[in-house]
């Protein structure tokens, strides 16, 4: 696994949108606010052509001109590391005009989104052998004042703090819009975990044996994953190597986390299944489940949010923790797409403990 070198102080700063951009409210003031923060904290900033854009088709661009922008700004060493200015709809189509093999023979260089950045952060692991970071896009950094998770996506991207732990709310509705462009999450919601254990232990009733004590549960594997949206999108096409990739570390195992931001509890449901049978969750040692966007405490067709997981994972006897702090309902705690890590959790609290070798 190849790791890029941390940010330095008054290091560049440099950003792309494969993606949407950054062309219409809340997210222009949110990204212009940023900028300002990190220049007074003495970074330079490096933006891309399509920051800005508006004339694509659920992305910035025409993917060729969001494909070249991705390449040769990974590949520019006038910048140190790259964010994404935010996520969308339809970033697949860029894959294409991606230069893998450039990228790869290219030095590492972090890469921070979340959501449809999905298709690099999750390639450049599997592809490139690079560890990118799954975490907040560069709007997200202008709000005031700055949430934690915000700064802890800052100081992994320095190398300062590489041990992340679960916040105490969480944002059902957000109060952020065009009017209140820099409004901070909205933190309504008390933030409980939850498990199913390789012993049949979990506390969601629904899962069968509710509200029993689990200890100390920890497991470690190198860590992959995204936003199902994409991964069951990109899925048995040319893009797909999981399998090679999961074959090429089992001895470290993998963790995978998880998130969601359309899908239904069916379409979530559907999608384990898929990423089941199509050999992914080979060498599997655990699981993190973000909060899922559209599924958060609701039933369809009788099933619940945990009972669409984990009907799929019961085989593999492996650690189940929901409800996490990862992905569309913030905060989401960033995390290091490829590193080796280290889950410790009591069942009411959690931290991932990353290392990059």
């Amino acid at each position: 696994m190849r790791y890029p070198v941390f940010l330095q102080e008054k290091g560049t700063i440099g950003f792309v949108a494969p993606s949407f951009g950054c062309a219409i409210e809340p997210y222009r003031s949110g990204f212009e606010n940023a900028q300002a923060r990190w220049r007074a904290q003495g970074y330079q900033l490096q933006l891309g052509p399509n920051c800005y854009a508006d004339d694509g088709v659920g992305i910035s661009t025409a993917p060729e001109k969001c494909g070249k922008e991705l390449t040769d700004w990974y590949c520019d060493k006038n910048n140190d590391c790259l964010i994404s200015c935010g996520g969308g709809e339809l970033m697949c189509e860029i894959l294409d005009y991606v230069d893998f093999d450039r990228i790869r023979e290219a030095s590492p260089k972090w890469y921070l989104g979340y959501s449809d950045n999905t298709n690099f952060t999750f390639l450049l692991t599997t592809l490139c052998d690079t560890a990118s970071v799954y975490g907040p896009c560069a709007a997200a950094f202008g709000m005031e004042p700055l949430h934690p998770s915000l700064k802890d996506a800052m100081s992994l991207l320095r190398g300062q703090k590489l041990v992340m732990q679960g916040y105490d709310k969480w944002e059902r509705e957000s109060q952020k819009d065009e009017e209140n462009p820099l409004a901070p999450y909205h933190l309504t919601e008390t933030s409980v975990i939850k498990y199913y254990l390789p012993d049949g232990r979990t506390n969601v009733e629904s899962l069968g044996n509710g509200r029993e004590k689990c200890g100390e549960i920890v497991f470690s594997g190198r860590l992959l994953g995204g936003c199902m949206d994409c991964l069951i999108n990109l899925l048995g096409t040319k893009y797909d190597r999981v399998a090679e990739f999961t074959d090429r570390y089992q001895e470290d195992g993998i963790i995978w986390f998880l998130e969601s931001c359309d899908l239904n509890l069916m379409s979530i449901r559907r999608a384990m299944w898929q990423m089941e049978h199509a050999g992914w969750f080979r060498h599997c040692k655990g699981f993190l489940i973000g909060r899922p966007r559209i599924g958060m405490g609701v039933e369809e067709f009788g099933i619940d949010q945990y009972q669409a997981v984990c009907e799929m994972l019961y085989s593999h006897h492996v650690p189940v923790l929901m409800d996490l702090d990862i992905g569309h309902l913030p905060p989401a705690m960033p995390l290091i797409c490829g590193s080796m890590a280290r889950v410790v959790s009591d069942g009411e609290s959690y931290r991932v403990e990353m290392e990059l070798r």
